[in-house]
């Protein structure tokens, strides 16, 4: 779509409503984000409620690179907001719009109150950096280290991991999201973008002038906006509300963040989802290091930690390869969920072979049963069992119960009868079998 002297790349997701435009700004690509299991997730999730439009501003993304030396004015990139809604016939819609997209969002928003049903704004600011009526705002110091950053940094994973601090430098997801951050800008492009708009971004005249039911969404420990930004936000539009979502990670590519989503649902639509205890069938998988804490006290606290992250890197490489789901770290392992026993099978024995590479043995435990599922956790006898039969496998073996071994006849897996266990704390006796190498 042309808009001046740029293509503006958009994508329109289904068909619900009401309208949903959002842009993330720097580091994204409509095309490329797909490819990030977090950034889809959360697109599908919007879908599920309203009609997502996804566009990338000139500058960025799949849209054209800037066309002359100058930079664009705020009116001008906000013109790209207009433009993207005429192209897919929208006349009103929720703006949605995160870090260095968000001030554009609150321009379009105070210039055209008639087109903007709500605006949603995450991790972002009217004003970065300080001034003397602005004492909130970043040191200049700052900003000097973080534009050389970027610049620095730019499409690795190491600027990734510092706007996501959950994912570890060889995380396969953070790979990801560093290409898709290349796909968006080059390091000298992106690095001119934030130093253009970090230092002289001022949109502070147009909130008193914005008319949309307005939610400020601010993840509490991420390391690019402040706090006091975000609350600013909030405190200076009229009627808009304020969420603090516990958690480091702004704009994550490997899981959605489901607070975010639940609020911005409950914001549109005026209920908030009822998140029901669900039971479903699942193949929970327990990992865990054996004789970590031999091999924490040998390595020291440093190399253990790297150790670790390595660790976690592999264990989320095969996670993401099989389609599993990370339910939560437990230290030195994971606990995770298929919906399948034959693929949650594979990915243990890959992980075990995989981290074998580090100098750690692993043994993993699985167990196919009813569970409750709720707010992306796990719970249930089912869970217990999978953690009791992980406890008792050996160094490098892949344990798991009969049940597990049934539902997979015809897969061409081998298993070895271990006999029959008493499981600490679960009724009856338990025939377990390990998978054969």
């Amino acid at each position: 779509m042309r808009v001046g002297e740029a293509d503006v790349a958009y994508q329109v997701v289904g068909e619900g409503s009401p309208d949903y435009l959002y842009c993330y700004g720097l580091g994204g690509n409509v095309d490329l984000a797909w490819d990030l299991p977090g950034v889809a997730a959360f697109m599908r999730h919007l879908a599920s409620f309203c009609r997502p439009i996804f566009f990338d501003r000139r500058g960025t993304g799949a849209s054209d690179a800037l066309l002359r030396q100058e930079m664009p004015t705020w009116e001008e990139w906000a013109e790209d907001i207009g433009a993207v809604l005429d192209a897919v016939g929208s006349t009103e819609a929720v703006l949605g719009a995160e870090l260095d997209a968000g001030p554009f969002a609150m321009l379009y928003a105070a210039l055209h109150p008639e087109r903007v049903k709500a605006l949603v704004l995450s991790n972002t600011a009217a004003r970065y950096v300080r001034a003397d009526d602005y004492p909130i705002g970043v040191e200049p110091e700052a900003v000097d280290a973080l534009i050389e950053f970027v610049a620095t940094s730019w499409g690795t994973p190491q600027l990734t991991t510092f706007g996501i601090p959950s994912l570890s430098i060889d995380d396969p997801i953070a790979h990801l999201a560093a290409r898709v951050a290349r796909a968006s800008a080059t390091p000298r492009a992106a690095a001119a973008q934030y130093d253009y708009i970090l230092r002289n971004l001022d949109v502070r005249q147009a909130l008193p002038l914005i008319q949309a039911p307005t939610l400020v969404l601010h993840t509490s420990g991420n390391l690019i906006v402040p706090l006091e930004l975000s609350r600013y936000l909030a405190e200076h539009i009229e009627g808009a509300s304020f969420l603090e979502v516990q958690g480091t990670d702004v704009g994550s590519p490997s899981a959605p963040h489901i607070k975010d989503l639940e609020a911005i649902a409950e914001f549109i639509t005026g209920e908030r989802p009822r998140i029901h205890i669900e039971s479903i069938l699942t193949t929970a998988l327990f990992t865990d290091i054996v004789d970590s804490t031999r091999k924490a006290a040998d390595l020291g606290d440093r190399r253990w930690r790297s150790l670790l992250d390595s660790h976690d890197g592999l264990v989320r490489d095969q996670l993401w390869r099989f389609r599993g789901q990370e339910i939560k770290t437990t230290g030195d392992g994971f606990l995770a969920s298929f919906d399948g026993p034959a693929r949650a099978i594979r990915c243990a024995t890959e992980i075990v072979e995989a981290t074998h590479g580090l100098g750690v043995e692993i043994r993993a435990g699985l167990h196919t049963g009813e569970c409750h599922a709720r707010d992306n956790d796990l719970s249930g006898l089912a869970v217990h069992i999978a953690s009791r039969v992980g406890s008792l496998a050996t160094a490098g073996e892949v344990l798991v119960s009969g049940t597990v071994k049934d539902l997979v006849i015809g897969s061409g897996i081998e298993f070895a009868d271990r006999g029959e266990h008493e499981l600490k704390g679960v009724p009856g006796a338990w025939r377990l079998f390990a998978v054969a190498s």
